[in-house]
């Protein structure tokens, strides 16, 4: 028989997931990684200067 449901079942039981606290985790994570990536940027336009041709 080629039924999936047959070879991969699903949890019965309910996960413990906090939504609020899940999401103030992300939240607090990707605003640290747009720090970051502010500070990479101006580190990239400050070598940027830096390069010179001629």
């Amino acid at each position: 028989m080629l039924t999936p449901g047959r070879y991969v079942g699903l949890p019965d039981d309910e996960d413990d997931f906090d939504f609020k606290e899940r999401f103030t985790s992300l939240k607090a994570e990707f605003e640290a990684q747009l720090k970051e990536e502010a500070e990479l940027n101006q580190k990239i336009l400050e070598n940027l200067a830096k390069v010179k041709i001629g």
